[in-house]
Parts: structure tokens; C-alpha cells; sequence
């Protein structure tokens, strides 16, 4: 009994340890986890004592037997003094193996893997450090449910932008990076720039050196004209651009960046599908619940609000969030200082010839670039 008893006091001690000198970092963010991993490896090991203190096993597999050398490797280094003694780091890095892939799925890595995660579970010698980073993981494996068992683990996933309030988010992780250069966003220029930039955090960061350095030491207030100028569009910006320029009834602008999705190979009925229509249809809903009920603009807090008390008759229509949990009404919010270029006539028939261009890109052979031209002449020929 009392040996039984001295034997869990052991086991129990030695995943103590276990979670004292095991790190992991992953996450679909791979700038971010390779930045914690590069940190608190440098930290464990200082550069001067890291060509000897060090070992870095590179975690990139071609294929299922790489993989299997590649955490073969890992163990041996996991198991083999430091050759002048003292601490030893060892940093397994940049692992692709983890994810839902065919190597991830296959048998002899999730073995490799299981064998890997028994000698974290027995626990590692005191003056060993492992690191492992990762990018994509799957986090239905045994593997990564152990990681949490025995790890310090830490998880940078991208922010999802197919839920509600994204934008708020990335607002959030670009107003940190802007002050620790000195920046700040002016009038609607954060908006933009989330929209052009994007969730990821590398193509942030970027960015936004690229306006610290345009903007130079004098200047620090970052504006809508220096967004448009420096930051670069992904494919989902010149959507969202589209339709502000829509929106803002600037047909040249429209007729350009149609030009500019089409270089990049976007098919037209996905520009009418992704651009045109729902901000025709953010017009429209915005102008109407203008006529309705004239719902502040003076904040989106007060505009969501108001929304939210009216009766539910009236609020039917209007765009859900995906989990159900309340209305999705930042896009509408977007569109009511614009919708007061339209009238509601002019936006019910935009819809109206929307439908059309619809049919005309799917059913008939005229050219894809003259029926969108000619939608958007038709939509902002109005005024301007």
C-alpha cells in the first residue's frame, strides 16, 4: 500500500515538471505563434549559449514517413544530454502534421505522435525545455487533447470573419500594434483599413509599418486618403471597397475596381453576388428603416439599439447573426449615411436591375464586363 502510494506521488510529481518545461504554441496565426516561440525560446536560451544550448528539430513534413523521422529526431534530442551539460533547449518548430491532413490522419503519425506525447506524459528531465510550435492543428486528436494536459499551451487562431462583430476585433488588434508605433486612426480610417487589410496579423503589421514609414516622424494621424494610398487590397477589400465607392455613388471608382477584381481572376456573377447586390440591399433596408423609424447614427451602439426595440414585426427582415443570438446590423449601420444619396425609388429599382444583370450573367452570351458596366451606369446614373 505505502509503495503504491509512493508511486502516484511520483507519477504525479513528474507531470508537474512535465507542465513546467513543455510550451506549446499554435494556431492558425502562424506570425503570432512563431513570434511567442522565437521569444520565449531566446528567453530559455540566450544567443550567446545557443549554439551549444539549443537544438532545433524543423517540423515542415513532406509526407507521413518525413514525419515520422521528423518526431524520431525530436525524441532523440529530447533524450540526449547537452554535450557541455548544464540546460538544454529543445524546439520542435513549425509542425504541419498536427492538422486535418492526409499526413496528419495517417497511421504512423498518429503513432509517431502517441509516442512523442508518452515521453511528455513520464515527464522530461528538469534541465531539458521543449518548445513546439504549430499552425494548423486539429483539435479533435488525442494529441492536442494531451498537449493541454501536459503543457503550457498558448493558441493564436486568426479571428473568424464569418462571425458577427469580426470587424470589432481586428479594430481591437490594430489599434494595439498603431500605438506601439504612434499611430492613430482618424474618422472612418480604422474601418477601412480593417476591410483592406484584413485578419491577418502579419498583413497588419505590415501595413501599418508601411504607413509609419510614409507618414514619417511628423506626422501620426493616419487618414482615410492614406489608407486608400498605401495599404493594399486583398481580394475581399476591393469587394468591400466596391461597394463603398458604390455607396458613395462613385460610378469611375466602381467601373475600376470591377477592372481590378476581374485582373484577379474573380468571376462576375461573384462580383454582382459579393459586392454589388448586398450593398444594394444594405441601401435599401437602410432606407427604409430611415423612412420608418429614424434610428440615430450618432453611434452604432445607438443605431443597434434602436433596432433592437422595435417590434418584431419590423425587425424580421433584417439580417440575423449567424449563432441567432440577435441582430447582424453593422452593415446596414455602414449603409444609412449613404442610403441619404438615394432615393427609395432609386434603390428599389437598383434592385430590381440587379435581378436582371443576374439572369443575363447566367443565361445569356453578352459580355460579363458590359453587363456589370451597365448595371452600375444604371444603379448611379442618377446623380454625378
Amino acid at each position: 500500500m505505502p509503495a503504491k502510494a509512493k508511486t502516484a506521488a511520483q507519477l504525479k510529481k513528474g507531470k508537474t515538471a512535465a507542465a513546467g518545461n513543455i510550451h506549446a504554441f499554435v494556431g492558425t496565426d502562424d506570425l503570432s505563434v512563431k513570434e511567442a516561440a522565437t521569444a520565449l525560446s531566446r528567453r530559455l536560451m540566450p544567443p550567446e549559449e545557443a549554439e551549444f544550448g539549443l537544438e532545433t528539430v524543423e517540423g515542415g513534413a513532406d509526407n507521413s514517413e518525413h514525419a515520422e523521422r521528423i518526431v524520431r529526431s525530436t525524441l532523440e534530442a529530447l533524450q540526449t544530454l547537452p554535450f557541455f551539460g548544464g540546460r538544454k533547449v529543445v524546439w520542435l518548430r513549425g509542425v504541419n502534421f498536427l492538422a486535418d491532413t492526409i499526413t496528419g490522419r495517417s497511421e504512423s503519425t498518429q503513432s509517431a505522435l502517441a509516442s512523442l506525447m508518452a515521453v511528455m506524459e513520464a515527464g522530461l528531465p528538469a534541465d531539458v525545455q521543449f518548445i513546439l510550435s504549430a499552425s494548423e492543428v486539429d483539435k479533435r486528436r488525442a494529441f492536442f487533447l494531451g498537449l493541454k494536459k501536459v503543457a503550457q499551451l498558448e493558441v493564436f487562431d486568426l479571428i473568424d470573419t464569418s462571425r458577427s462583430g469580426w470587424e470589432r476585433e481586428v479594430a481591437g488588434m490594430v489599434g494595439d500594434r498603431a500605438r506601439e508605433l504612434g499611430l492613430s486612426f482618424g474618422g472612418d480610417a480604422m474601418e477601412l483599413f480593417v476591410m483592406l487589410a484584413g485578419e491577418d496579423s502579419r498583413q497588419i503589421r505590415n501595413e501599418l509599418e508601411k504607413l509609419d514609414l510614409f507618414l514619417g516622424p511628423e506626422n501620426r494621424r493616419v487618414t482615410m486618403e492614406d489608407v486608400r494610398s498605401i495599404v493594399s487590397a486583398t481580394k475581399a477589400g476591393v469587394v468591400f471597397e466596391l461597394g463603398n465607392a458604390l455607396g458613395r455613388r462613385r460610378l469611375d471608382e466602381c467601373l475600376h475596381l470591377v477592372d481590378e477584381l476581374l485582373e484577379q481572376q474573380e468571376s462576375p456573377i461573384g462580383i454582382l453576388l459579393a459586392a454589388v447586390v448586398p450593398k444594394v440591399r444594405n441601401l435599401f433596408q437602410a432606407k427604409m428603416l430611415e423612412e420608418r423609424c429614424r434610428p440615430s447614427l450618432a453611434s452604432y451602439q445607438s443605431y443597434s439599439a434602436a433596432l433592437e426595440r422595435l417590434p418584431e414585426r419590423d425587425r424580421a427582415h433584417l439580417p440575423k447573426k449567424k449563432d441567432g443570438s440577435g441582430l447582424n446590423v453593422f452593415p446596414l449601420f455602414l449603409a444609412a449615411k449613404e442610403a441619404a444619396e438615394f432615393t427609395s425609388a432609386e434603390l428599389r429599382r437598383a434592385l430590381e436591375e440587379c435581378l436582371k444583370a443576374n439572369r443575363r450573367l447566367v443565361t445569356s452570351s453578352l459580355d460579363p464586363v458590359i453587363v456589370l458596366n451597365q448595371l452600375l451606369v444604371g444603379i448611379l446614373a442618377g446623380k454625378g
